[in-house]
């Protein structure tokens, strides 16, 4: 007779030959394979009373906790699996019947470890498929008892798809806490734990609930669609699986081929192919790409230097400013005009000081050093020519005051290093630019752009008595009319911020760009736990 209860989460057994009729079980526990146990007889049974093939629940959970404690793995998929089996959590891979069929399921889609570039033993996958063998041929030993192989399974199966199915999910890195690390604030402030935030993109992580659904989909015997859901949804995933293989491996190198398939990999609420008109700015290529349905724009640009990064975020352009004041970051004014305090020299720079509280003007020397350091009082650079941010800003959504922005300084463009900036992103054609955002419909705003951002504006904001004699001939002339301070994005336009050292051109055609920021070997570090 067979027993009643094979294993489960109270597995009980006699320590008698009878237990063994069990294992005729485990040979057929799925329904795709003919039972290769149909014409054993009795007596073959009776050849199997060994103490090896006795199981219980105590031998299982016994095994099980060694395992645990042996375990030293410390991705976030290992903590959570040891978390589970040491919070006693129900057996999921065996039970009465032996291992479930999810256990065959989750080896078959395990093969894609290979194909993705990673070494199949960070996923036990060679245990596993020798400890499956072992139950369906019922070949255990005093090296291999029963209850050890189960345990084994049992823990295996429940690591390995942790970290597959999160892998593929979020990605085997978590970029938050990779690049959010990296940048203290203050260099110099050797104990600060302040760090620079790198890293905006709106990417899930996985947490307890998705481990928890993980374990109850094979339990269920759903986990194929689970795994299914997991794929990566970035069209540049399967683009850079591919070149994984063949001669593209030898000629783009594999540790920048693995790096750019786990960006890939990082799951985000939007993506630029899901609408049908976007800027993106992919950091490595140094150009902007602003593309819809009947028009592409591309563009030089210039981006944060080393020591003030360019952060990875994405937001919707909603405004474009029009001969912006500049408000200097409180960094520059300590490095550069703090002992600058002199009428002449901000004449020069068309600097003024504003008290933050009041709004009045301050004269350069009557101003506060301290008041300049903490902020309550402002240095600001006059719209118009000369201004640092150019003519024109376009502004989106973003919690760390970053926006694309024209520039002064447009030689930067003539150059092949243009990490440059303290973090904003310089455009080499703002007015195409604002063009393209405003769209055809808007041909009157874009006009007055146009004579805005080519017009002496210096008289403006100014009394008369505050204007020099040519300031007054200028204002006599300007076509106040034509004269425009902001211009709003509607419909919103969504912009990327990305950093792939690999990428596909406008052709489709995968290139490689220098790795502004040192990126990739950070990446690469956190891999060689799959490798």
């Amino acid at each position: 007779m067979l027993l009643g209860k094979f294993l489960s989460h109270r597995i009980s057994f006699a320590a008698t030959s009878l237990v063994l009729g069990a294992f005729a079980f485990l040979s057929s526990c799925s329904d795709r394979k003919p039972n290769p146990n149909a014409d054993i007889s009795l007596s073959y049974y009776h050849s199997l009373a060994f103490p090896s093939n006795h199981i219980s629940d105590r031998k299982v959970r016994r095994q099980l906790v060694r395992m645990v404690a042996n375990d030293s793995d410390s991705t976030l998929a290992d903590f959570y699996a040891r978390k589970y089996y040491d919070e006693r959590g129900s057996l999921v891979w065996v039970n009465r019947k032996g291992v479930i069929a999810d256990a065959d399921t989750l080896l078959d889609r395990l093969s894609e470890v290979e194909r993705i570039g990673f070494n199949p033993s960070r996923f036990r996958i060679p245990q596993i498929r020798e400890d499956l063998d072992r139950v369906h041929s019922l070949r255990f030993d005093d090296a291999h008892p029963a209850g050890k192989v189960l345990a084994r399974l049992e823990y295996n199966l429940t690591k390995a798809l942790f970290r597959f199915s999160a892998g593929q999910r979020f990605g085997y890195t978590i970029p938050n806490n990779l690049f959010n690390r990296l940048d203290l604030t203050d260099p110099k402030d050797v104990t600060s734990q302040s760090y620079r935030e790198l890293y905006a993109l709106d990417s899930p992580r996985p947490g307890k609930r998705f481990y928890k659904d993980a374990l109850h989909e094979a339990g269920q015997g759903t986990l194929a669609a689970f795994l299914d859901s997991c794929e990566p949804q970035s069209p540049l995933y399967a683009q850079f699986v591919n070149s994984l293989h063949g001669n593209s491996v030898r000629l783009l190198g594999r540790e920048l081929l693995l790096v750019n398939l786990e960006r890939s990999r990082w799951r985000m609420d939007d993506y630029p192919w899901k609408h049908k008109k976007y800027v993106m700015v992919n950091l490595p290529t140094l150009h902007l790409l602003a593309k819809s349905e009947d028009e592409v724009l591309s563009m030089r640009i210039g981006c944060g230097a080393v020591k003030t990064k360019t952060p990875l975020l994405q937001g919707d352009i909603f405004r474009i400013d029009v001969n912006p004041q500049w408000i200097i970051p409180r960094s520059i004014v300590k490095k550069s005009i703090i002992h600058r305090l002199s009428s002449g020299y901000f004449a020069s720079k068309h600097y003024f000081i504003r008290d933050r509280a009041t709004g009045a003007d301050i004269p350069p020397y009557e101003a506060s050093v301290d008041a300049l350091l903490n902020g309550s009082q402002l240095v600001i650079q006059e719209g118009g020519e000369g201004n640092a941010l150019g003519r024109l800003i376009f502004r989106f959504n973003n919690g760390l005051s970053i926006y694309l922005h024209d520039t002064s300084s447009k030689g930067v463009f003539s150059q092949s290093d243009r990490d440059v900036s303290h973090g904003c992103i310089r455009v080499e054609k703002p007015f195409q630019l604002a063009s393209f955002l405003l769209g055809k419909d808007n041909q009157k705003t874009i006009d007055k752009i146009w004579y805005s951002i080519h017009a002496d504006v210096s008289p403006l904001g100014k009394r008369n008595n505050e204007l020099t004699p040519q300031q007054q001939a200028v204002a006599d002339t300007l076509k106040r009319k034509m004269l425009i301070g902001k211009a709003d994005v509607a419909p919103k336009v969504p912009v990327f911020i990305w950093y792939y050292t690999l990428f596909p051109d406008v052709s489709g055609v995968l290139r490689t760009y220098s790795d502004l920021y040192g990126y990739d070997s950070v990446i690469y570090s956190y891999l060689k736990n799959y490798l």
